[in-house]
């Protein structure tokens, strides 16, 4: 479904989403003219396991547009929104917004550490001991000099402070960004990501708590150099969310694997007509089933749930 129909603007993108209460769900994007437009506010709704509300704002900035939310639930049951705010990806600085009673109240912006913006745009992870571990990037540059390079953030005080990671680009090729994360059973934790040199989804790995990573490789997966996201089920099963082609944002598509990322099989497309279909996210509610949305056609965020059982093929 989509989580609303008509909306104060014409275009949004980049959707996340969370359960912030049990049976309950909160997402957000930005919504604007376009983006990069100077009217680019990050919009929010919540659903009650029937509905969606009304979309509302939750951060914006006068004549500068915002980008890139992203919702998480830390372990001590606050809610936490990051942001970012600028004309371009080069020149952003990071925001972030609490709440300690489900998302009803928030707490003022607080204006994030410089280069620092938290997780970039998918979900961080939080470890049993928790540290907080957010899949970031920086892009520096514009056109033929343009750099991506990768890194994973970590806090140790529920965002408080942040230490960053070594550089995981795939070497000579500075084109990756905005990492998702999943601990693999043997505690390694694991990074994907988007890339545009190659277009295949990369992969990085650190052993030690995510302090370092490997240089990250391609994997078989295809990637048009558009967001991805990963998520770990209670099964132990991986479920990857992406556009399985190199060119274009269409299909999207579900991947799963059952070996720690290793291997990965197609098993469901989401959307398959011409259109734009992406910057997903992926998370799995308490009642076990998949919640998704993704940008539809930049018109529309869309709200999918599936039974991840009925997609072990």
């Amino acid at each position: 479904m989509f989580i609303f129909e008509k909306a104060p603007f014409p275009s949004c993108h980049a959707s996340t989403l969370v359960e912030h209460e049990p049976g309950k769900l909160m997402a957000a994007w930005f919504g604007g003219t376009a983006e990069k437009a100077p009217d680019v506010q990050i919009w929010a709704s919540t659903f009650d396991g029937k509905a969606w509300s009304e979309p509302q704002v939750l951060g914006t900035q006068p004549k500068q547009p915002c980008w890139n939310p992203v919702l998480f639930k830390l372990a001590n049951g606050t809610l936490a929104l990051w942001y970012k705010i600028g004309p371009d990806p080069v020149s952003w600085v990071g925001y972030l917004r609490r709440s300690s009673d489900a998302g009803k109240t928030w707490s003022k912006p607080e204006v994030m550490p410089a280069g620092f913006y938290g997780p970039v745009r998918a979900k961080p992870i939080q470890l049993k001991d928790g540290t907080l571990l957010a899949g970031t990037s920086v892009e520096a540059g514009a056109n033929a000099t343009r750099t991506w390079t990768p890194f994973v953030d970590r806090s140790t005080d529920d965002g408080k402070t942040w230490w960053r990671s070594s550089p995981f680009n795939v070497p000579g090729k500075h084109a990756q960004i905005q990492p998702t994360l999943f601990e693999a059973s043997d505690g390694r934790i694991v990074a994907l990501m988007r890339s545009a040199n190659p277009l295949k989804v990369c992969r990085s790995e650190s052993k030690d708590g995510g302090k370092t990573f490997t240089p990250a490789a391609e994997t078989d997966l295809f990637n048009p150099s558009a967001g991805i996201d990963v998520v770990k089920t209670t099964a132990g099963d991986l479920f990857l969310i992406y556009n399985p082609v190199p060119v274009g944002r269409v299909p999207l598509s579900l991947a799963r694997s059952t070996d720690d990322g290793q291997t990965w099989v197609k098993v469901h497309d989401l959307e398959t007509e011409l259109g734009e279909y992406s910057y997903p996210a992926i998370i799995q509610s308490a009642d076990g089933q998949l919640q998704m949305t993704y940008t539809w056609r930049r018109t529309h965020i869309k709200h999918v749930a599936i039974d991840p059982a009925t997609l072990r093929k």
